[in-house]
């Protein structure tokens, strides 16, 4: 006899959302949910609104229309103390890593602890280092920025994503300006962090070779059309949408122009 499944709680939804600026609509008609422990790829062409969207889902941007909710609450109408902390429980990385250039590598990953806990200096050490030896960066706390590669880098931004353990992990262009074995590296490391950690995974990608070594499902935006036109399984994207532009873009086929 099965046995019915308890409701479960998106990590993300959005509803009938749209966003832009000014009079300017970049997306709109945007209805999506991102069940808890799934690694989700946001697609499309360039200039198509994947970051901006991202942006928007992590409460940088006010939407033009519309609702994001995190864990079930409103990010679009949470307001103060209450939306800083709901920002503050997502683990999010930028393009480059963002890390402060005048601050080592362990205390870049220990910033967010002295801003936002109370644990000790002792306690932040060990956490630090816990969370260095999750990326691989365990030998290089004391390194500056500089000193890294670019793929290190973005292991040390993920590791300062990680340092307050949210559950809910955004990556932007995590591959972009990798060789392709430190692209390869990265993506091992989101599917091992989602092994470890459960973490729900959000990923702003325009690398198919990422989507489909990671991707659970992936959401294509159509920059002509402005809205959401494809969701579900990369593999099954390709069948389904075959000789369209999402499946010439799924497929690298040169007709692909959007």
């Amino acid at each position: 006899m099965d046995v019915p499944q308890k409701n479960i709680i998106p990590a993300v939804e959005v509803r009938d959302l749209a966003i832009g600026y000014g009079d300017r609509i970049v997306l709109e008609k945007l209805n999506f949910t991102i069940d808890p422990g799934e690694v989700v790829c946001i697609m499309g062409g360039s200039g198509c609104g994947k970051s901006t969207l991202l942006k928007h889902i992590i409460g940088l941007y006010q939407p033009l229309k519309g609702d994001i909710f995190i864990r079930g609450e409103s990010m679009v109408n949470a307001a103060g103390e209450r939306k800083k902390a709901l920002m503050r429980s997502l683990g999010v990385t930028y393009q480059g890593g963002a890390l402060f250039g005048w601050m080592s590598v362990a205390e870049n990953v220990e910033f967010p602890l002295r801003e936002y806990t109370e644990l000790t200096a002792a306690e932040r050490r060990e956490r630090v280092q816990e969370k260095l030896a999750l990326v691989g960066l365990e030998k290089f706390g004391s390194f500056m920025p500089a000193e890294l590669s670019g793929g290190m880098c973005k292991r040390a931004g993920l590791a300062r994503a990680l340092a307050l353990e949210p559950d809910l992990l955004f990556f932007d262009e995590p591959s972009a300006g990798l060789d392709p074995l430190s692209s390869a590296g990265l993506d091992k490391l989101i599917l091992d962090l989602r092994e470890r950690t459960g973490a729900t995974i959000v990923v702003v990608t325009h690398e198919l070779d990422s989507v489909f070594t990671i991707g659970d499902r992936a959401l294509m935006l159509d920059r002509e059309r402005r809205t959401l036109v494809a969701d579900g399984k990369p593999a099954e994207l390709i069948k389904e949408y075959a000789g369209s532009w999402v499946g010439d873009f799924l497929s690298r086929n040169g007709t692909a122009n959007r």
